[in-house]
């Protein structure tokens, strides 16, 4: 089977050797590039515990202090990963939505209504995290310290590659991911090529994308769960 993986190598490495390791082809065509927001120091001692809605937040975290046991709320198990290789030791994963994390926050005994949360995120959100947990009474700080940008070029050579091995599943991580792997499909007229490509989408607001577009074979997977639909 032809997969193409559109996450950045960084989150797409391990997923990319198991699906190789089964036998698959796979085309890496990365759809944003992360990058730092050059975001000021945090102290973490001004804070009770830190929110995590990526991995990318922890890689570009920017600390004044070494403060690993501060109680870390991460949005999957993949974060709450990276999160544990960076040295945090007090974490707890929500199971891979934003709307799950918020619950487990609400939830929570490790945190209250008078508890300063620090919520580390990118320049663009698809939930309003920072706006749910004010309504609820929490004091929260969104601090923005990374950046995506789209990519919608191709190389002749990845161009030249998907016309080889047109591929047969697509895995979609996050709306502006879509955006920009549609993008590059309409601007390279790929339609065609992609027709019978199935989309693997991590929320229905990502297949909502697809469908507008007119794509039929779509699949919404389950974060940590993607690899048992093959």
């Amino acid at each position: 089977m032809n997969i193409l993986i559109t996450r950045p190598l960084i989150d797409a490495e391990d997923m990319m050797q198991k699906l190789f390791s089964s036998g698959h082809k796979i085309f890496h065509l990365p759809t944003l590039k992360i990058t730092s927001n050059n975001s000021s120091p945090i102290n973490s001692d001004d804070y009770d515990a830190f929110i995590f809605t990526s991995a990318n937040a922890i890689r570009h975290l920017n600390l004044k202090n070494n403060n690993k046991k501060i109680q870390c709320f991460c949005v999957g198990t993949m974060t709450e990963k990276i999160a544990r290789q960076n040295g945090f030791t007090n974490t707890i994963s929500a199971g891979g939505t934003v709307n799950a994390l918020k619950n487990l926050i609400l939830i929570s005994d490790k945190v209250n209504k008078k508890s300063k949360l620090a919520y580390f995120c990118g320049d663009h959100i698809s939930y309003d995290l920072e706006g749910e947990l004010k309504k609820e009474g929490f004091q929260i700080d969104k601090i923005i310290n990374y950046q995506s940008t789209k990519i919608t070029e191709l190389n002749n050579q990845n161009k030249s590659l998907l016309d080889q091995y047109p591929p047969d599943l697509v895995y979609i991580y996050s709306l502006r991911s879509a955006e920009s792997f549609i993008d590059i499909v309409k601007n390279y007229s790929l339609t065609q090529l992609m027709t019978h490509s199935k989309v693997m989408c991590i929320s229905e607001k990502i297949a909502k994308a697809f469908k507008l577009v007119g794509w039929n074979k779509i699949e919404v997977f389950n974060p940590g769960e993607e690899l048992l639909r093959i």
